[in-house]
C-alpha cells in the first residue's frame, strides 16, 4: 500500500531535507508537491486541504522557522500530521463489557466481510486468546451462511447455525443467547451487504444493532476503491452507530486515498487492515508506523513483530546448532529457510517494512522479487532427498530432469546451486557460537531469498 503516495512524498521530503534553510517559498513549493502526490493518491479533497492548511501553520511558524535544524522538524511536523489524519494512535477491539463481546460486521457487498469475519476471529483467537463464535445473518446473498461455515471451520471458530428462512434478527438474538450459555468471549456477527447503499440495508442492519447491542460495530470497506470507501462509509457512520473501520485488499492499494480519508471523514479509528488472502493476513492498523512507511521511514517494529509470530523458533534453534557444531547446512534446510521467508509475505514484504527502501533504483527493487523464491523453492522440490543431501551429485542428466520437473531451465538450477555453494562457504566463516547466536538474533532467518 501507499507505494506511489510514497514515492512522491519521499521525493518531496528529501527536497525538503537538502534545504539548509527553510523559507516561506520553498516551503509553499514543497507543499505544492505533496498536495499534488496526495490528490493523485484519491485522497479526500476535504482531507488534503486541512491537512496542507495544518502542515503550512506549523511549518510557517516558529516550530519550524526558528528551530536550529528546519528541515528536520518540517519532517517530523509532516510525519505528526500523517498521524492525525489517519488516526492519532492505534485502538483495538473493546473488551471492557461483559461477556460475549458481540461484534456487529456491516459494510457493501464485495468488500469481503466475511472473509474479514473469519479473519478477525482468527485473529482474537490467535493473539488475544479468545474463545470465538461466528454466525451469519446473510440470508440473501447465495451461499453466504455456507461460506461462512466453511472460513471458520479454516480458522478453528465456532460457527453457529443459521438459516435463510429466518431473519436476521431472531439469527443474532439465538446466537447471541448460544454464546452466553456456551461461555464464549466474542460473538462475531457477519451481515448482508449490498451492491449500493439503500433505506432498506441500513434499516434491517440498524434494528439487528438494536436488537444485539453489539460492543463494535465494524464497517468493512475495500481500500481499492478509494475517495469512494471515505464517501460509503461515512453513510454508514451517519446511519449506524460505528466503532470502527477495517479495510480489505490493502496488499493491492498502491494509492492509500482511502486510509487517509476514512478517519477524518468519518470520524471514526480503523482498527484492522487486511493484508493478503490468507486468513492470518489481518493486522492492527498503527498510524504511527503507517505514517512512517509513507514517508520512506520503514517500519521496523512490525518486522520484529512478524519475525516474532510467524518464525518456528524451536527449528531456528536446531539449525543454529547444526550449524555451530559445523554440520553440513543442506539444501533441505535451505527449503525451510525459503518457506519460512514466503510465510512472512516475501522477501519484498519485508524490505517494504526497511528504512529507506523506497529510494531504491528501480533496478535493484525489479531484481528482489518473490517469483525467484517461488522459482528456487519448485527447483528444490523438484529434487530426491538424496540430491538435497548431497548436491554434488546433480549433474547433467539430473539437472535436465530437475529443471523439466519444477518448469524452469538447466541455467536456473545450475544458479541455485551455486547461490548454495555461497551460502555453505559463508556458513563455515560463522560456524561456532558466533554463528549461533546470530542466527537465535535473526530468528533462524538465512539470507537466502536472494533472486536467480
Amino acid at each position: 500500500m501507499f507505494d506511489n503516495l510514497t514515492d512522491r512524498l519521499s521525493k518531496s521530503i528529501q527536497k525538503i531535507r537538502g534545504q539548509a534553510n527553510l523559507s516561506e517559498d520553498n516551503v509553499k513549493e514543497a507543499l505544492r508537491e505533496v498536495r499534488v502526490a496526495l490528490l493523485e493518491a484519491d485522497v479526500a479533497l476535504p482531507v488534503v486541504k486541512s491537512f496542507i492548511d495544518d502542515v503550512k501553520e506549523r511549518a510557517l511558524g516558529k516550530e519550524v522557522m526558528t528551530s536550529l535544524k528546519p528541515a528536520q522538524v518540517m519532517v517530523k511536523v509532516v510525519q505528526e500530521e500523517l498521524v492525525k489524519v489517519l488516526g492519532d494512535a492505534t485502538e483495538g477491539i473493546n473488551f471492557n463489557a461483559q461477556p460475549p463481546v458481540v461484534i456487529l460486521m456491516a459494510g457493501l457487498q464485495g468488500a469481503g466481510k466475511t472473509t474479514t469475519t473469519g479473519k478477525l476471529a482468527k485473529y482474537l483467537k490467535d493473539r488475544e486468546n479468545k474463545k470465538v463464535m461466528v454466525v451469519s445473518a446473510d440470508v440473501y446473498r447465495p451461499a453466504a451462511i455456507e461460506q461462512l461455515q466453511t472460513v471458520a471451520e479454516q480458522v478453528g471458530a465456532t460457527w453457529f447455525p443459521s438459516s435463510v428462512i429466518d431473519d436476521p434478527i431472531t439469527i443474532g438474538m439465538t446466537a447471541l443467547q448460544a454464546a452466553k450459555k456456551g461461555y464464549y468471549d466474542v460473538l462475531i456477527v457477519d451481515t448482508a451487504g449490498r451492491l449500493a447503499v439503500d433505506d432498506a440495508m441500513m434499516k434491517e442492519i440498524k434494528s439487528l444493532q438494536n436488537s444485539i447491542n453489539p460492543t463494535e460495530t465494524l464497517f468493512v470497506v475495500d481500500a481499492m476503491t478509494g475517495q469512494d470507501a471515505a464517501n460509503t462509509a461515512k453513510a454508514f457512520a451517519d446511519a449506524l452507530d460505528l466503532t470502527g473501520v477495517i479495510l480489505t485488499k490493502v496488499d493491492g492499494d498502491a494509492r492509500g486515498g482511502a486510509a487517509l480519508s476514512v478517519k477524518t471523514i468519518t470520524g471514526k479509528p480503523i482498527k484492522f487492515q487486511g493484508v493478503g488472502e490468507k486468513m492470518d493476513a489481518l493486522e492492527p492498523f498503527h498510524p504511527d508506523r503507517i505514517a512512517s512507511s509513507i514517508l520512506g521511514m520503514g517500519d521496523v517494529l512490525s518486522l520484529v513483530e512478524e519475525v516474532e509470530r510467524k518464525i518456528d523458533k524451536k527449528k531456528a534453534e536446531k539449525l543454529a546448532k547444526k550449524v555451530a557444531t559445523g554440520n553440513k547446512f543442506t539444501l533441505e534446510d535451505f527449503q525451510d529457510q525459503l518457506l519460512q521467508m514466503q510465510n512472512m509475505g516475501g522477501m519484498s514484504s519485508m524490505l517494504d517494512k526497511l528504512p529507506g527502501m523506497s529510494n531504491l533504483p528501480d533496478m535493484v527493487k525489479d531484481q528482489v522479487n518473490d517469483k525467484s523464491t517461488g522459482r528456487m523453492l519448485a527447483v528444490i522440490s523438484s529434487m530426491t532427498t538424496k540430491e538435497k543431501r548431497y548436491p554434488q551429485l546433480i549433474k547433467g542428466s539430473r539437472k535436465r530432469r530437475i529443471a523439466n520437473g519444477s518448469g524452469t531451465t538447466i541455467q536456473d538450477v545450475s544458479k541455485l546451486l551455486k547461490q548454495y555453494s555461497q551460502m555453505q562457504k559463508m556458513m563455515r566463516k560463522f560456524k561456532g557460537k558466533g554463528m549461533m547466536k546470530m542466527m537465535q538474533k535473526l530468528g533462524g532467518k538465512m539470507p537466502g531469498g536472494l533472486p536467480f
